[in-house]
C-alpha cells in the first residue's frame, strides 16, 4: 500500500507523508538525555502523539533506555474513583505497554500489582522495578488531559514528584524522563496538600521543566515533506510556491498542511495527472473551509463555549484591535491553549489564517440566521452580477448592497448594524461567488482599521476593502494604502466600500470613482458609500 497524507492519529514513517522534524527530536532527546520531567502542551492534532512515537522509536534504538508508553485514554473512568484502583491499574497499564518486547518485565509488573493498595505501595513497586531494569526508564504518557483535572492523577503526580527530588538527593530510584502530552499544561494545576487543607494547595509538577520546542512546521521543513511525496509518487509541482503558500494559510499548523496537501492530492488533482497547479492552492483552502472535522469543530465550541473569549476574538478578527499578548491573562491563555491565539509583534493575533477565515464564516452565519435581514436574498441573486464573459461585476455588486442597506438602515438597527455591517457584506456576497469563486478576508489594525476581501472568482481576481468613515484624514490614508494594496497583486481596478454611521450621513448613497497614478500606472478606485 501506497504512502498517504495523515490527519488521523500518529504518523508512522512507513506509511505516511511526514515533515522531518529531527531539529525539533534533536531538542526534546537533550531534555531526555538531562534526565529531566517535562510537559508537551499543545493544542489539538499538533503532533504531540507522533513526536511520543518518534521519542520511543529512536530511544529503542539505544540499549541504554527503556520506553514506556502509555496513555489514560480509553481506560475508562473508574481507575480514578479509589486509590487502590487507579494504583493497581497503573502497574497493569505499564505492563500491557511492555508485553509484547519484554515480557519479563511486563510479568514483574503484573506481580506487583498483587500488593500495592496505595501510593506508598507504588512509589516502592517503582523503585523495584527501576532497580530490575537496569536501565534509565523513560515513562511517556499522551492524553493527560482525561485525568488532569482527578485529585488521584494529581497525587499521583505529586508521588512522582517527590521521588523525582529524592532521586536527585540520592535517596530513591525512579523514571529518568518523565514526559506528559496533552493540550493542557499540567503544571497549572494544582494538589490539595492535605485532604482537611481547603485553601492549602501547591503545584504538582512544578519539578518540570520548560518545553520551548516549536512544534509547527516551517516553510522550509514542509519542503521536506513535499520532496518526499515528489519523489514517491513522480508528481511536478512548484515546491517554493506550495510551501510558501502552505505555510501562509496555516501558519504550519500540522494539521491543516497536512490536510491541505492531502484534499489537493486525493480531492482535487485528476487521477491520470501527476501535477499540482498553483490554483490548486486555493481550491484546496475553499474545500476545507467547507468540512466538517473535529478540529474545526473543537475551534467553534471553545470560542461559543466562553462568551468573554469569543468576544476578544471578535475584537482581533473583525475590529482589527491591536491588543497587547500577555500570556498570563486568562482569555489570552485560554486562546493561545486552544491553539486560537499566538503572538505576533507582542499583539495577539489568530493562530492561521484558515482559522481567521473559519471564525469569520461562523460569525457571519450568525448574521445570516438574524431573522431581521431575511430579506437580503432579494438583493443579491447571483445572475444580475456575472458579465457576460464570466467575470463578476464589482460595481454592481456594491451598488445593490448599498441599496439593501438604505433599505434596512434605521435609528432602531443602528447599533446592529455598526457592529456587523462587515459581516453582513460578506453573508451578502457569499451566494454570489459560491460555486465558483472564494472570498479571503484579512483585517489590518492601526488607527485605519481596514477589512481586506481578496475575492478570487474564475481565475480574476478583485481586492474589494471595507472600512467605516472616519473623516477626510483616514479616507485619504485608505486611498493610499488601497493603492498599495493593488500594485502589489499587479491590479489596475479596486473598490473601497465605506460605512458611514454618522447622524447626518454626508456622503451616504454615493457612488464615485478615483484615479490615481502610481509612476507611469494608473489606479482606478470605485467608492461605495453605504
Amino acid at each position: 500500500m501506497g504512502k498517504e497524507f495523515n490527519v488521523t492519529g500518529t504518523c508512522i514513517p512507513e506509511m505516511h507523508y511526514m515533515v522531518d522534524i529531527s531539529n525539533k527530536l534533536d531538542k526534546v532527546f537533550k531534555l531526555v538525555e538531562k534526565g529531566k520531567y517535562f510537559v508537551i502542551n499543545r493544542p489539538r492534532q499538533y503532533g504531540k502523539t507522533t513526536t511520543l512515537y518518534m521519542i520511543e522509536r529512536v530511544l529503542a534504538e539505544n540499549e541504554e533506555y527503556l520506553v514506556i508508553s502509555i496513555s489514560f485514554k480509553g481506560v475508562g473512568d473508574l481507575i480514578f474513583e479509589k486509590e487502590q484502583s487507579f494504583v493497581k491499574a497503573f502497574l497493569e497499564i505499564m505492563a500491557d505497554s511492555l508485553h509484547l518486547q519484554h515480557e519479563e518485565l511486563a510479568a514483574f509488573l503484573e506481580e506487583e500489582k498483587k500488593n500495592v493498595v496505595n501510593f506508598k505501595d507504588l512509589s516502592r513497586a517503582i523503585t523495584k522495578f527501576i532497580i530490575a531494569t537496569n536501565k534509565k526508564v523513560i515513562l511517556m504518557i499522551d492524553e493527560v488531559d482525561k485525568s488532569g483535572n482527578n485529585q488521584l492523577f494529581l497525587s499521583f503526580l505529586g508521588m512522582l514528584r517527590n521521588k523525582y527530588l529524592l532521586r536527585n538527593a540520592g535517596k530513591d530510584k525512579t523514571f529518568h524522563s518523565v514526559i506528559l502530552a496533552g493540550v493542557h499544561d499540567v503544571k497549572s494545576l494544582k494538589l490539595k496538600i492535605r485532604p482537611d487543607e481547603e485553601h492549602k494547595y501547591n503545584s504538582p509538577w512544578n519539578i518540570a521543566s520548560d518545553f520551548d520546542v516549536d512544534m509547527s512546521f516551517s516553510k522550509e521543513e514542509i519542503e521536506t515533506m513535499l520532496d518526499e511525496y515528489i519523489k514517491d509518487k513522480g508528481v511536478k509541482l512548484d515546491k517554493e510556491y506550495f510551501s510558501k503558500r502552505l505555510h501562509f494559510y496555516t501558519s504550519g499548523y500540522p494539521f491543516l498542511v497536512s490536510k491541505l496537501c492531502k484534499i489537493i492530492d486525493e480531492k482535487i488533482m485528476p487521477e491520470n495527472e501527476l501535477e499540482w497547479k498553483k490554483e490548486y492552492m486555493d481550491k484546496a483552502v475553499k474545500k476545507l473551509l467547507n468540512d466538517d472535522n473535529t478540529n474545526f469543530q473543537s475551534l467553534i465550541k471553545n470560542i461559543e463555549n466562553k462568551r468573554e473569549l469569543y468576544d476578544f476574538v471578535r475584537k482581533i478578527v473583525l475590529d482589527g484591535e491591536d491588543i497587547v499578548y500577555v500570556k498570563s491573562d486568562e482569555i489570552v491563555n485560554l486562546g493561545a491553549l486552544y491553539g486560537i491565539l499566538k503572538e505576533e509583534g507582542g499583539n495577539c493575533k489568530v493562530n492561521n489564517k484558515i482559522y481567521e477565515q473559519l471564525i469569520y464564516n461562523h460569525m457571519m452565519m450568525k448574521v445570516i440566521r438574524n431573522k431581521e435581514y431575511a430579506e437580503i436574498s432579494k438583493y443579491n441573486y447571483k445572475s444580475n452580477f456575472i458579465n457576460q464573459d464570466g467575470s463578476l461585476d464589482v460595481k454592481k455588486i456594491l451598488s445593490k448592497f448599498q441599496q439593501f442597506m438604505k433599505h434596512e438602515y434605521s435609528e432602531k438597527r443602528k447599533s446592529f448594524l455598526e457592529a456587523d455591517s462587515r459581516l453582513l457584506f460578506l453573508a451578502f456576497i457569499s451566494p454570489i461567488i459560491n460555486g465558483t469563486g472564494f472570498a479571503f478576508k484579512e483585517v489590518q489594525g492601526g488607527e485605519e482599521k481596514r477589512f481586506d476581501i481578496v475575492i478570487t472568482y474564475s481565475k480574476k481576481m478583485y481586492i474589494v476593502e471595507l472600512k467605516v468613515w472616519h473623516g477626510e484624514e483616514y479616507h485619504e490614508k485608505g486611498l493610499v494604502q488601497l493603492r498599495e494594496y493593488l500594485e502589489q497583486y499587479s491590479l489596475t481596478q479596486g473598490y473601497l466600500l465605506i460605512f458611514d454611521f454618522r447622524k447626518f450621513k454626508g456622503e451616504s448613497g454615493k457612488v464615485d470613482e478615483v484615479n490615481i497614478n502610481v509612476g507611469s500606472r494608473k489606479k482606478n478606485i470605485v467608492e461605495v458609500y453605504c
